[in-house]
């Protein structure tokens, strides 16, 4: 599965893909940084309900959307997180700057 858009309440949903490894993560970082400057997005979520894997590339997708939005203003939340991606965000230091809802 491909990550899929979704915009719902003034939010950018991005539904992430099943692996978010470094194959995924360019197009991943791509798309979003068109869509979060195109809609000007206040408000970025990542919904990680289908995602089983993700490796360092995946981290920085979401430490470079979590730098871009503050820049602009906003925020970001993850969701439906795993326990084994709640492992990876507290020890790469995500949760810091992530709100994980």
């Amino acid at each position: 599965m491909e990550s899929h858009y979704e915009f719902k309440d003034g939010s950018l949903i991005i539904g992430m893909p099943r692996e978010l490894d470094h194959h995924q993560a360019s197009q991943l970082r791509m798309e979003a940084d068109l869509l979060i400057e195109a809609y000007h997005v206040k408000k970025l979520v990542f919904d990680f309900t289908n995602t089983e894997f993700m490796d360092s590339s995946g981290i920085g997708v979401i430490i470079g959307r979590c730098k871009n939005m503050h820049c602009y203003g906003g925020n970001v939340e993850a969701k439906n997180l795993s326990d084994r991606l709640k492992k990876i965000f507290v020890v790469s230091g995500l949760h810091n700057v992530v709100d994980a809802v």
